[in-house]
């Protein structure tokens, strides 16, 4: 028998498991994902990813404000789901809506539980220096993905990955393992495992100034704040008074020599080449404020940036 599943999930992140689910065996009766929010330059009304998928592929669509909305749970009671599969939702569920389904609810969480319980593991794990991440599908409970865990996978974080790159694979990867626990999950043979009691951490919303590159830190720290903010919001620092995002850089040894963090040693084709606390961070890719994205190279090409102009301030 197969069973009747309401997806909950709401940016790109969760689509590759909403499309492993629409293309398998189960019936999706529904998508619950947050409302329209206004985004962009002119704050234009835009829906999620998660929503245009499901109505480009004719399923109903549910966005409360409040999940403990009594109408909103009479209309899930209504859809009679067997299982709820929740994948970046973007909020904790209340145990009125947990108990709806007779099997409870699962959720497919951006990496190896309990490490980096949260809003944002993909940005912690690579702010964090973690060799390795992976997905978790795990038990939903009222705790904040405390739940007991269903199966894992894992991949290694390369140097090069950024949340965006990562955030990919991760995406990939969790639908396939969704897919494997659902099939473990009907047929009996996948049974839920406690978490770990050591090695908690947490993983908590991130906040648009956490980018802001502080010179004074190692260049591998920044180096790393860099790809966790990328492709969105961006590190950032500031030139001459204006906003400069750091798209890409790479860390490189050296000594700094009487120069104070945020100076620039060498500005060329090869890159921004900036002092920090232990090292030095090469910048390969900016976007000065107003202005488009750019190679360093062709940044340069435009503006100069002799040594020992400060960056920040």
């Amino acid at each position: 028998m197969r069973w009747r599943i309401v997806f909950m999930g709401t940016p790109a992140f969760a689509c590759p498991s909403l499309e492993r689910l629409l293309s398998g065996p189960d019936a999706v009766v529904a998508l619950v994902c947050q409302p329209d929010r206004r985004r962009g330059r002119g704050l234009a009304l835009l829906a999620p990813e998660t929503k245009r998928l499901a109505l480009a592929r004719g399923i109903p669509v549910l966005q409360p404000e409040r999940l403990r909305d009594a109408a909103f749970q009479a209309q899930l009671r209504e859809l009679s789901p067997d299982l709820i599969v929740v994948a970046a939702y973007g909020k904790i569920l209340p145990r009125s809506v947990l108990d709806i389904p007779p099997h409870g609810a699962i959720n497919v969480h951006a990496s190896l539980l309990p490490r980096h319980r949260g809003a944002a593991p993909i940005q912690w794990a690579i702010l964090a220096g973690d060799p390795v991440t992976g997905v978790t599908i795990m038990v939903m409970n009222e705790e904040m993905d405390a739940g007991d865990v269903l199966l894992e996978r894992s991949t290694p974080i390369a140097d090069d990955d950024t949340a965006g790159t990562l955030g990919d694979r991760l995406a990939d990867l969790g639908a396939a393992a969704l897919a494997e626990a659902l099939a473990g999950l009907e047929q009996g043979t996948l049974l839920p495992r406690p978490q770990p009691t050591e090695g908690i951490t947490f993983a908590p919303r991130i906040e648009r100034d956490q980018g802001r590159l502080e010179w004074g830190r190692p260049a591998e720290e920044l180096a790393r704040v860099v790809r966790a903010f990328a492709p969105a919001p961006s590190g950032f620092t500031t030139l001459g008074g204006q906003g400069l995002k750091v798209h890409r850089a790479v860390a490189e040894p050296g000594a700094r020599g009487g120069s104070p963090p945020g100076s620039v040693l060498d500005a060329g084709p090869g890159g921004i080449l900036v002092t920090t606390g232990a090292g030095r961070l090469l910048l390969l890719e900016v976007q000065l404020e107003g202005r488009r994205r750019l190679s360093a190279a062709d940044f340069l090409a435009g503006r100069r940036v002799p040594a020992g102009t400060c960056l920040g301030g």
